[in-house]
């Protein structure tokens, strides 16, 4: 696996290392896998090397902050496993007491399930100027392994794809070139499933679906927000006809091409064949379905959770029902109140993580929402425009993170490596910022300019060598045929939509 930039960085001045860990609360930061370092306080050197300047300071505030720091581990560190208390951190009680204090567990859950949403900008082809712009880089069975998250223990099972008759310029993606691996689809996510060692760990067997947002800054809001719909419109049941959702997102959920072989069924069609079909392979064992997703991904994960619901795929042999929920990052609002009544009345369970100043979580229903008085909700049936949020909010700011820089771009704010930073770092309301695991500050910077330039790290690093072309025999630079394209497809029998 790669060195982190950082640690590249670092590694070039001895004591530059021990400054910058004492300044910023890193217990050994860069140590091990570039996603996460140890926690080893013993770790913290306070002596700087002779003559450095910040020698003083550092030997000032040295104890205090090993101090901070045995603090926070001790309180971060209860006996109690995951596998005992796991349907707490996948809101049974909706996280009452899990937020502020914030619980470790769940602060270790969010960025397991945030680096799968990652996961989905990662592996996109943006480029333009390949033959498979807006297909996913890597093969299933090599997809984690790929990206260097082969530690989560997960196993993905199915791509999704996903095509709409409504023009949405700003997330779907397209080749340059005359030749395509496909006219009409677009990869937007997976369907993944625990291994039996991290089932053990997890206290059950969990199926993750993990949903591909949109990296362009605000303009695709414009694309997708156009009004209110009723969701039975698009063969979603549901008994009661007030409830509805955005229009654009419920296009980009249900839509299919008949003529292409990765879209011939739905988004949707899709995704619950391959849920349906883990739950009866895997039945017997305790279950859990987790969605998450970022920005646009986490209105569709919204959406097919509520789907999943209402549908009874979750439903079980012996009729007990595997618990839903959904970790969204950085999500707009997506139906009306009714649409929240529904989805809290079929117990589908959302943890909501925002940047208080990201503009994208306001959207849409900026005027008319959630927070107006009761009072004025009543008149929410009359109009379709007015949304609600639904779930559980956790409200971060980027300001209280020592690390980032003051800057007007919006797309920092809004950008999910930056939310999983923030993560790492908060504690609860009123707490100093420390990052309790030690994820690689460079991740902030993969395709932002967010971080201090004193850190060195160079902004909008994350890409692939040389944009995938490789020297061939005769001297030429040719980008490679995928082999395994057709891996990428899953057979949907027709027969398997059972829903319908």
């Amino acid at each position: 696996m790669a060195v982190p930039i950082l640690k590249m960085v670092l590694l070039l001045n001895g004591h530059e290392h021990n400054t910058f860990l004492h300044r910023h609360h890193v217990p050994s930061l860069f140590v091990g896998q570039s996603r996460r370092g140890s926690m080893k306080i013993n770790q913290i050197n306070n002596s700087a090397s002779a003559g450095n300047e910040s020698q003083p300071l550092l030997s000032e505030i040295g104890t205090e902050r090993v101090k901070e720091l045995q603090e926070i581990k001790t309180a971060e560190e209860p006996e109690i496993k995951l596998a005992d208390t796991w349907r707490k951190i996948h809101g049974e009680d909706d996280w009452v007491g899990m937020l502020d204090p914030f619980h470790p567990l769940l602060r270790s859950e969010l960025t397991r399930y945030g680096e799968m949403a990652q996961a989905c900008y990662d592996a996109f082809d943006f480029d333009p100027f390949s033959i498979y712009c807006g297909s996913c880089k890597f093969s299933p069975g090599k997809f984690f392994q790929s990206l260097g998250l082969t530690q989560h223990g997960y196993e993905v099972t199915c791509y999704l794809h996903a095509t709409c008759n409504i023009n949405f310029p700003s997330f779907f993606k397209r080749s340059l070139r005359s030749e395509k691996w496909s006219q009409a689809a677009n990869w937007i996510g997976f369907v993944a499933v625990s291994n039996d060692e991290t089932s053990a760990h997890l206290g059950r067997r969990d199926i993750t679906i993990a949903w591909r947002g949109t990296v362009t800054r605000l303009e695709w809001l414009a694309d997708f927000m156009y009004f209110l719909r009723p969701i039975k419109v698009r063969m979603i049941p549901c008994p009661d006809p007030r409830v509805e959702v955005e229009t654009g997102f419920l296009h980009l959920y249900t839509d299919r091409n008949r003529n292409c072989p990765f879209s011939k069924y739905s988004a949707r069609e899709q995704v619950l064949t391959e849920v349906k079909r883990l739950m009866q392979q895997h039945k017997g064992e305790k279950l859990s379905i987790t969605i998450t997703g970022h920005s646009l991904g986490s209105a569709l994960a919204i959406l097919n959770a509520y789907d999943i619901a209402e549908t009874g795929v979750e439903i079980m042999d012996d009729g007990q029902a595997a618990p839903i929920c959904v970790f969204s990052f950085s999500g707009p609002r997506v139906g009306n109140i009714r649409f929240k009544e529904r989805i809290d009345k079929l117990g589908v369970k959302v943890l909501r993580v925002r940047n208080v100043h990201d503009q994208v979580p306001l959207a849409p229903g900026i005027f008319f929402n959630e927070r107006v008085p009761s009072t004025l909700q009543k008149l929410a049936e009359r109009f379709s425009w007015w949304y609600s949020h639904v779930g559980v909010e956790l409200a971060l700011n980027h300001k209280d993170s020592p690390f980032l820089k003051e800057t007007n771009d919006l797309a920092c704010f809004h950008n999910l490596e930056a939310h999983l930073h923030l993560i790492d770092g908060y504690h609860g309301k009123g707490r100093k910022f420390v990052l309790a695991n030690g994820r690689d500050i460079a991740l902030v910077n993969k395709a932002t300019d967010f971080l201090k330039d004193h850190y060195l790290v160079p902004p909008n690093w994350w890409q692939r060598e040389n944009k995938g072309l490789v020297q061939n025999h005769k001297g030429h630079w040719i980008q490679l045929e995928r082999q395994d394209l057709e891996d990428h497809l899953k057979k949907y029998a027709p027969t398997s939509r059972h829903w319908e």
